[in-house]
This record gives C-alpha cells, structure tokens and sequence, in this order.
C-alpha cells in the first residue's frame, strides 16, 4: 500500500498523522531523566486521544537525589493564587513536592 492510500484510510478513521519539529525531549522520571537528542517526533491525533511517537540518540541521566529543588516566583504566585492561600504556604508545598504544580495545589487544597 502506498503511503498515499495509508493515509486516505486514516482520515477516513478520524487519524491524522502530524511531524514535529522538535531539538531534543526530556522524560523526567523519577529517578532519572531520558534525554533524546535529534529526535524524530510523530503525533498521531485520533478522535479520543493523542499518541506521540519518538526515535532518536537517547541518553540518560541521572537524578540528584541530595539537591535543591528550583522554584520560581511565578510558580510560587500560580499555586498561591489556585490554591487560595497566601505565597509561604505555597512555596512550602511547592518544597515539599519536589516543585510539582500539580500536586502542590492538590496538596494545599486538600485532595
């Protein structure tokens, strides 16, 4: 089948098949980061969800577990502010999350 054709039958699914252009993506893990360099990024957007597909040079590093987390006042001002509380509790979460949005405000909210 040619590529032509393939592609007529997945927009008649619903699929769409999208490149990226992208430098490098980074999965940060818990332990470790996975690092791809000069990565081939294919998006594949169907009626329910989004699939990415990725190939390039991976390399991986390791996490500091004895390092200081990096919070920026904007993320400080963002939790404060969806949370409702006042910036030292929202940097206190923010700390004792290990810098997660999501979870400080989750946190902070009581969920």
């Amino acid at each position: 089948m040619n590529p032509k054709q393939m592609q007529t039958i997945l927009k008649r699914m619903g699929i769409k098949l999208e490149e990226i252009e992208a430098e490098r993506v980074i999965i940060e893990c818990v332990d470790r980061n996975i690092i791809i360099e000069n990565p081939q990024v294919l998006l594949t957007k169907m009626p329910s969800q989004e699939m990415f597909q990725i190939s390039g040079d991976i390399l991986e590093e390791e996490k500091d577990e004895g390092g200081e987390v990096e919070i920026s006042e904007e993320d400080i001002a963002m939790v404060a502010e969806k949370a409702e509380v006042d910036k030292k509790k929202a940097e206190e979460a923010l700390v004792e999350t290990g810098g997660d949005i999501a979870k400080a405000i989750l946190l902070l909210k009581g969920s």
